[in-house]
């Protein structure tokens, strides 16, 4: 294990944006994670387990602690089971299982970042989330300094939740992922917006497994959530904000005018709530795609992300996204939720 010191943060997300790691370590096995955690322990340091930085906004100032940079790789596939190393990059495993023909992530093609951070967040999109199909995660547990595994009734899944990220966060640190896929399943069209574009490219037949994943591609490029060299709306950490999750009876208030709010339903153990999408409330409070503060701006293709125009800071990013958040809040009394984490702060 080699422990690196005064490490820049920014090369390491999306964003682009952020100071230095004051000590680094790149975790290649499940050995040197428990090896850099005991180092850290011994000295006292805060430590934070970095993958794929898509989710991740660093401060300025950088992080006066240990990095963590959870680099694992290995796929196997056997009957439906995927088991991904927590460093593999997410995209690797959603093109094997399309090669393979198995149905289950087709959905999540296209999301930035690696396989470990998948349970933590809970990772969906396009009417698709890992949930349903994580068979078990295995971690390291701080705490007892040993490996567990996790099945997903274990992982206390929620919307963009699990364990990981709330009752028990900071205490796991992800190693592996076994998702299990469906083997020549259909592709799950239950996003409206995705069921459209499908139909409109195949009128008159099914669209594959393959062919809905680039689909959803080309929608995420559409609206600067997909990584693509040299395109300024990149430089971000996907959607800023949650999609919040309300009281039925609010949406009457919530309507701008004589306008209907949008709304889906807020899935499991929320009974009774539907889901507003953030980006509809960013805009009726005023902001519009292309908005700019000072460096900072939200993207010029979706109003959920907020993007580093170029040089800015993680203060301009924060204070942008303050600045949104409430007016929202002025207007539908609503406090947006930011989904990317801070480090640093």
């Amino acid at each position: 294990m080699e422990i690196l010191q005064n490490i820049p943060l920014a090369p390491f997300t999306t964003f682009a944006i952020g100071g230095p790691a004051r000590w680094f370590v790149q975790a290649t096995s499940e050995d040197e994670i428990a090896e850099a955690v005991a180092w850290a322990r011994e000295r006292s340091l805060r430590f934070f387990v970095l993958g794929g930085g898509s989710n991740l906004l660093v401060a300025d100032a950088g992080f006066d602690g240990l990095v963590l940079h959870v680099a694992l790789r290995g796929i196997t596939m056997e009957q439906g089971i995927v088991s991904a190393a927590a460093g593999e990059p997410w995209e690797h495993i959603v093109q094997r299982s399309l090669d393979a023909g198995w149905a289950g992530i087709e959905c999540l093609a296209g999301i930035p970042g690696t396989v470990g951070g998948t349970p933590v967040q809970n990772v969906g999109a396009y009417g698709q989330e890992v949930a349903p199909i994580i068979e078990r995660v295995r971690a390291f547990d701080i705490e007892e300094r040993s490996f567990v595994e996790f099945s997903a009734a274990e992982c206390g899944f929620s919307y963009r939740r699990s364990r990981f990220n709330t009752t028990d966060r900071g205490r796991f640190i992800v190693t592996r992922v076994d998702f299990r896929l469906t083997p020549g399943g259909a592709p799950a069209l239950r996003y409206p917006e995705l069921r459209r574009a499908v139909e409109a490219a195949f009128p008159a037949a099914e669209a594959s497994l393959t062919e809905v994943a680039a689909i959803v591609r080309r929608i995420r490029q559409s609206k600067g959530m997909l990584i693509v060299e040299g395109d300024p709306d990149c430089r971000s950490a996907g959607s800023f904000f949650k999609n919040p999750i309300v009281p039925t009876d609010l949406l009457q208030n919530i309507a701008a005018g004589s306008a209907a709010a949008p709304h889906f339903p807020a899935g499991p153990g929320a009974e009774g709530c539907v889901k507003v999408p953030a980006a509809w409330l960013i805009e009726q409070a005023g902001f519009a795609k292309g908005y700019a503060l000072g460096n900072a701006g939200i993207s010029s293709r979706h109003t959920l992300a907020l993007v580093n125009r170029g040089g800015a800071t993680a203060r301009e990013i924060l204070a942008l996204a303050e600045k949104i958040s409430a007016a929202v809040e002025a207007r539908f009394r609503i406090r947006l939720e930011r989904e990317p984490v801070l480090l640093g702060a």
